[in-house]
């Protein structure tokens, strides 16, 4: 059995109504047994698989996933007759009780700690999100006020440049200075 690597194995969590899951097909590659085998240990003990543990992909979903990995090595081992099922981090972690393998126990661990890290890379993202927000809001009060102030500027400079056209006053009559002869 080949051993996987975190990478490959952070590639095998997707998200799926919103929650990251991995397939039946991935979780049992990664325990060493079939999807087969999987399946029936969980149909077993079904009490011990929750809705909140295992899902199985509606046909909406499954068209989704495949146009999105339609590639992946899973896609092309299942055969895909029905929908594969999606395990959350507390599901796989179940599974591999169930399984009672040796390998699945060891791997366990790996796969926990895989969620984990996806988790807070998802988490630390979500922080950077949320502070490029607000520093865009802080950005955009202070443009409004610079645009005001440009824009109050502008105005000043152009009425320097182009003073508005005084009224013209009639001027009065004025007397000539000087000698005048009576003729």
């Amino acid at each position: 059995m080949k051993l996987i690597s975190e990478k490959d194995l952070q590639a095998r969590i997707h998200m799926i109504r919103e929650q990251r899951v991995m397939l039946d097909a991935d979780l049992a590659e990664i325990y060493g047994v079939s999807t087969r085998a999987l399946n029936q240990a969980v149909k077993r003990n079904r009490r011990r698989f929750p809705s909140d543990f295992v899902f199985q992909l509606n046909k909406t979903e499954m068209k989704n996933w495949m146009s999105q990995f339609v590639t992946s090595k899973s896609s092309l081992k299942m055969g895909l007759r029905k929908p594969p099922y999606a395990f959350t981090e507390h599901g796989a972690i179940m599974a591999a009780h169930v399984l009672r393998s040796g390998r699945a126990i060891r791997m366990s661990v790996f796969v926990t700690r895989a969620f984990i890290k996806m988790r807070s890379l998802l988490g630390e993202r979500q922080e950077l999100a949320k502070q490029l927000a607000a520093l865009e809001r802080k950005l955009t009060q202070r443009l409004d006020i610079h645009e005001m102030a440009i824009v109050d500027v502008l105005r000043r400079v152009i009425q320097l440049l182009d003073p508005a056209p005084t009224p013209l006053l009639p001027t009065p009559r004025q007397r000539r200075i000087g000698f005048r002869s009576k003729k």
